[in-house]
């Protein structure tokens, strides 16, 4: 067990981030007509606009509450006046809801993804097992907070914000003596988040890198004639 702690915590969080940023270089070095998100409203726009907020809302809020949780020191939480107990309160608090608003819009972009035949017909493999994967990924976060719920003192959070700072600073021994002892969910949903980013650049995720930020500074309309 020792050693699948190692490798699962200490050196395939690595090996994903190497497989994450180069992938990401040489896909849209080499293959930029397929960087795109492979949108499939054109084909159903049924109930899409509104699954497509509640999943985007949803993720964006918990992928931000994961960076605030695992990658800001406790110390500065601790300098704010917000013990780990707070914290931990805070963050199920947060994430259950921003987790069920995501589950909502998830579950209807799964259905519509497995059951609409022309949805269905113009999906890949990678499509349907990312989407797949995500949603077996929430699902599990969700139940972690079932699990947190036993315990409010906020040890397991500063086991896993150890473990993150330990990892960040190439220090994976140490990490691993973090997390080796935490339940078993949520060693599984850790896995499965290093996962998605060996994943990342083979799938159309690869469109997060392409978030339209200079839309917010542009101060003019692009309208197009139908002529």
């Amino acid at each position: 067990m020792a050693f699948l702690d190692m490798f699962f915590f200490g050196i395939y969080p690595y090996i994903a981030t190497g497989i994450f940023f180069l992938g990401s270089l040489l896909r849209y070095d080499r293959e930029q007509y397929s960087w795109k998100t492979g949108s499939s409203q054109m084909l159903s726009n049924k109930n899409f606009r509104v699954a497509n907020i509640l999943f985007h809302v949803g993720i964006i809020a918990i992928l931000l509450g994961h960076f605030a949780g695992l990658v800001l020191p406790w110390e500065i939480w601790h300098a704010l006046g917000i013990s780990l107990a707070t914290k931990q309160v805070i963050a199920m608090g947060v994430g259950g809801f921003f987790g069920v608003l995501c589950f909502i819009g998830l579950t209807m972009l799964v259905k519509r993804r497995l059951f609409d035949p022309r949805i269905r017909a113009n999906s890949s493999m990678m499509d349907t097992g990312i989407l797949l994967l995500i949603y077996l990924q929430l699902i599990v976060g969700m139940f972690t907070i079932v699990i947190s719920s036993g315990h409010m003192d906020g040890a397991v959070m500063y086991n896993l914000m150890s473990w993150s700072r330990y990892l960040l600073t190439f220090r994976p021994v140490e990490a691993v003596e973090f997390i080796s002892t935490v339940h078993p969910v949520y060693k599984f949903h850790v896995t499965l988040g290093i996962t998605l980013f060996v994943l990342f650049p083979f799938s159309r995720l690869v469109h997060i890198w392409s978030v339209p930020v200079q839309y917010v500074r542009r101060s003019y309309q692009v309208v197009r004639s139908r002529a």
